[in-house]
């Protein structure tokens, strides 16, 4: 049996807002590490991002900003004892903001005069392993269970909410869930891979129950850089803007990410280590696959597979592009045009230059190798204008 923490618990993790539809449950992760995990949800774009740049300059990237921005307001709230406090920085490790946000962040609580609050890290790349958060069997475990929920109730949600009858009742569903799992992630119970499964199963026929218009509404794919792709803060609202303006996003799931992730940072040698990979990267595909079998029984859409959106890619895509988001962002643009989503928005938030080389690079390509599609590139910034994000948008729906 886990440790249960208490709500006063005087160690606290702030997570600043990243993964809106799975930090909910995967706050859960380290329940039983001595800590309260709090994702930071301040929503105040303008607000937050002026309190940012007291700690950067516009020639950072956009989502650093951001960051540095929420966490300063959430720390000079009063709420938290600051020698208690600290910052995860959920990195990946690798190059450009992978490793650079561990320093950018102490930076900017020195020059917040906020040094009593330290920065942890976790990656699997070895990067600062002195403040490093330690991953085990529970903590993996909990993480394993989190994202696969985050993805099924996010892409169940965004296929159900635009077709609605009574406005709001996918939403309350969604907290229903929430809440549900959440227990279950907290107790440590019911977390057995058949469990989920099962899980599975009764969440795709909740969904499927809700009583919908039957109109048909274009449905518009959504790529880019990681924390664009699945923050709202970062992508200015653009799921609620699609979804307001009569049409349905498609938001891929975290797990594909998560197995891009392990296939390009694996080690090279043949050692416990890579097995270790291969065995995580077996498992989560089995489960992967059980998720959309799921879904598309309950008449739902799922992206191909990840073994097949790897296979589908490689003759337009080179899978040598191996930092942040790489290929997998040609991947899915792919995916979706192969699965009859022939619109895709490409979120490329300034300053990210993986994002530039490997994503904006590719989609010109891309356009040529798919006619039949529409590719837009969208890129929020501090100093660029909302209107002319908005208006590519617009452009793209009509």
């Amino acid at each position: 049996m886990y440790k249960i923490l208490s709500d006063n618990e005087e160690n606290t993790i702030l997570l600043p807002a990243t993964l809106d539809s799975h930090f909910p449950l995967l706050k859960y992760m380290f329940w039983s590490k001595g800590f309260r995990c709090i994702p930071l949800d301040e929503k105040d774009e303008f607000v937050i991002r002026q309190e940012g740049m007291k700690y950067a300059n516009h020639d950072i990237c956009y989502p650093f900003i951001l960051m540095a921005g929420q966490v300063v307001r959430a720390l000079r709230t009063g709420k938290y004892d600051l020698k208690k406090t600290f910052i995860l920085m959920p990195t990946a490790g690798d190059a450009c903001r992978g490793a650079c946000y561990i320093g950018l962040m102490t930076r900017t609580l020195k020059k917040a005069g906020l040094d009593d609050v330290r920065v942890m890290t976790i990656n699997v790349r070895h990067v600062r392993d002195d403040i490093s958060l330690k991953i085990n069997l529970d903590t993996a475990i909990r993480g394993l269970f989190g994202m696969f929920y985050g993805d099924i109730l996010m892409m169940l949600a965004n296929q159900v909410r635009p077709y609605e009858v009574n406005k709001g009742e996918t939403n309350a569903l969604l907290d229903h869930w929430t809440e549900v799992l959440s227990e279950d992630l907290k107790l440590g119970r019911n977390l057995t891979l058949g469990k989920m499964k099962k899980n599975f199963a009764k969440i795709a026929e909740s969904f499927a129950a809700i009583k919908r218009d039957g109109k048909k509404r274009q449905v518009i794919g959504v790529v880019g850089e990681f924390y664009v792709k699945y923050c709202s803060l970062g992508n200015w609202d653009l799921i609620d803007y699609l979804e307001e303006n009569n049409c349905e996003a498609y938001v891929n799931g975290l797990s594909w990410y998560i197995l891009y992730y392990i296939d390009s940072h694996k080690p090279a040698q043949k050692n416990l280590e890579r097995a270790g990979f291969e065995f995580v990267k077996k498992m989560m595909i089995n489960l992967q696959d059980s998720m959309r079998e799921t879904m598309t029984r309950y008449g739902f859409k799922a992206l191909s597979s990840y073994v097949k959106l790897d296979e589908n890619s490689r003759e337009a895509v080179s899978h040598n592009l191996l930092i942040g988001d790489g290929w997998l962002m040609g991947a899915e643009v792919i995916d979706y045009i192969d699965n009859d989503i022939k619109k895709v928005v490409c979120i490329a938030p300034f300053g990210c230059m993986p994002n530039v080389c490997e994503g904006r690079g590719l989609y010109p390509y891309l356009k040529r190798q798919y006619p039949e599609a529409s590719i837009s590139v969208v890129e929020p910034d501090m100093s660029g204008s909302k209107m002319n994000y908005f208006n590519r948008v617009r452009m793209l729906i009509d």
